[in-house]
């Protein structure tokens, strides 16, 4: 693996309590920041993989309701009193 300096400015006191957190971490400035730059890129790149995984799903959700294949507001609402009436009874026998 190449490597290559990365030089930038920062504040002397923000310099000064950096080196010290990471000294008392027994880590360099260096290593850390090195770390701190492969997880941003590793966020950034699961982020850049999320997005067409989420238009994938939003568009078979589109699809989906432009074919007719919905579930009535009356459906999901008898359903959701169904699952909130159970919920109470367990906590009622829980609770006795």
């Amino acid at each position: 693996m190449s490597e290559t300096t990365f030089t930038f400015r920062v504040d002397d006191d923000l310099k000064e309590q950096f080196t010290a957190a990471a000294k008392g971490r027994d880590r360099s400035g260096a290593q850390l920041l090195r770390d701190f730059m492969r997880e941003f890129v590793k966020q950034q790149q699961e982020a850049d993989a999320h997005d067409p995984w989420f238009r994938r799903e939003v568009q078979i959700g589109i699809d989906a309701a432009n074919a007719g294949d919905v579930v009535s507001a009356e459906e999901v609402e008898a359903e959701a009193a169904a699952w909130r009436s159970e919920t109470r009874r367990k906590m009622a026998g829980a609770n006795s």
